[in-house]
């Protein structure tokens, strides 16, 4: 294959120079000691174990799975490791030709500015369960990441590092556990954008351009919902509440598996909440763009959700949800959980 013919079948991102470009601009993580750092890269990857072990217990899923370490990256690798497995999660969707001249340039452009927002992000994730990324999955934990967490609340580092990896693992547990729901979600990501990427897609998108900006400027809808087709809507709603729930399902894990694991857990989430909501002008600028914000919320929401279908017909019943796509809950659901559960548990 010729050079030009190469460049022609570039996707309409470089994830290449995406990966390269956020791995560059990340910031540094907080100075620590030498023994120190490797005793948290330690432990951080022993907890992932026993963690797993304990939200298995709690939830009643992946019984028999093998028990797995997780890994432990800093800012710059956990940038590369997103940048891979977006490619992968997306390479189905994304075309891979269009054969227009300036193709290899909008790539370029494009994969810088994801690069930018990897970096962004790369400061904050504590950690990542990636379904797509690897071979078959890859559970991440960013040690710098983590450590700045635990210095800035002043919590206990055992308990907090095992209460991150009690989300992590249930992440997993999600993904692995439910045979099913990788390829649902996947699937659900391909249509979506899938149909941004056509031309008439992306014509519709610029031409409803002005009214978004001013509705979101009012605040009256989020930026991602109102740049969907109608043909869109129906897919991001699906994959609006099954993101609410993963996060949501998580967040109640992490604190339900209880003090005799997590000492200080009421503390820890006290404080974590705290510091969700804190951050000047500028830093609330860049949640809102990056949809931050609108993922904090979510945490809440599919957390309550949780909550109040166990309390009514206990984890078992809860469990309900994996069953098949049919059983997940929608977004009116999971803001009205006896809804779900008339549907469901009738």
């Amino acid at each position: 294959m010729n050079a030009e013919l190469a460049e022609n079948r570039k996707g309409l991102i470089d994830w290449s120079l995406a990966a390269s470009t956020g791995a560059f601009l990340v910031r540094n993580g907080p100075s620590v000691p030498r023994q120190e750092a490797e005793e948290t890269v330690t432990e951080l990857r022993e907890l992932t174990v026993d963690a797993e072990r304990h939200v298995r217990e709690l939830t009643g899923l992946g019984t028999g799975l093998p028990l797995l370490p997780g890994e432990v990256v800093d800012r710059p690798g956990w940038v590369r490791a997103a940048a891979e497995g977006l490619e992968a999660l997306t390479g189905q969707a994304l075309p891979r030709e269009t054969g227009g001249p300036f193709q290899p340039l909008l790539a370029t452009g494009a994969g810088v500015q994801t690069g930018l927002v990897l970096a962004v992000l790369g400061g904050r994730v504590l950690g990542q369960y990636d379904p797509f990324g690897g071979d078959g999955g890859r559970l991440l934990l960013v040690a710098p990441n983590v450590a700045a967490a635990q210095q800035a609340m002043n919590v206990p580092g055992t308990d907090f590092r095992m209460w991150v990896c009690l989300h992590e693992c249930t992440h997993r547990l999600q993904f692995t556990a439910v045979g099913w729901l990788r390829d649902y979600f996947a699937d659900e990501v391909g249509r979506l954008i899938g149909g941004m990427a056509e031309a008439d897609g992306l014509s519709e998108l610029l031409g409803r351009l002005p009214e978004t900006i001013k509705q979101a400027r009012r605040g009256t809808l989020g930026l991602a919902e109102l740049i969907q087709s109608p043909a869109q809507r129906a897919v991001f709603d699906r994959l609006l509440a099954l993101s609410t729930l993963l996060e949501g399902h998580a967040d109640y894990v992490m604190d339900a598996v209880g003090p005799a694991v997590v000492p200080s857990v009421t503390t820890i989430r006290s404080r974590f909440t705290e510091r969700r909501k804190a951050g000047g002008m500028i830093d609330r600028v860049l949640r809102s763009l990056l949809g931050i914000d609108a993922k904090l919320r979510q945490y809440a929401e599919g957390a309550a959700f949780t909550r109040a279908v166990v309390d009514q017909v206990g984890m078992d019943g809860f469990n309900a949800v994996w069953t098949s796509p049919n059983t997940l809950p929608t977004r009116n659901e999971i803001a009205d959980p006896q809804a779900w559960l008339r549907r469901v548990h009738r």
